[in-house]
């Protein structure tokens, strides 16, 4: 019985990974006609990412604000620079800024 159920939850949970990038790729095509609608978007899958405990894939993390939630696209309404080798991200809805590390170039 316990089998049946975690079978059924990693399906969930695939779905629910699934739902998360095609919500973002969806917030990608509306940003240009309907910024609001794209922030709804990125809640939608924020609480699709809690509620089947999935994390949100890294590279679409980058994407939203950490502290508004909005979906974020540099030149628009976020400031994307580097400095002491990490990607500093400023939200021009909020003010504030995310950092996240650059990885490193290995040497040989």
């Amino acid at each position: 019985m316990k089998k049946i159920h975690s079978q059924k939850q990693k399906e969930m949970k695939k779905t629910a990974k699934e739902r998360i990038k095609h919500l973002f790729r969806q917030a990608e095509k509306a940003f240009n006609k309907n910024p609001s609608l794209s922030n709804r978007y990125v809640t939608l899958a924020r609480k699709l990412s809690m509620k089947y405990k999935v994390p949100i894939p890294r590279e679409l993390k980058r994407k939203f604000c950490k502290h508004c939630y909005k979906y974020l696209v540099p030149g628009k309404n976020c400031r994307i620079r580097t400095k002491d080798g990490k990607v500093v991200y400023y939200c021009l809805n909020c003010k504030k800024f995310m950092r996240f590390v650059l990885p490193r170039k290995k040497q040989p």
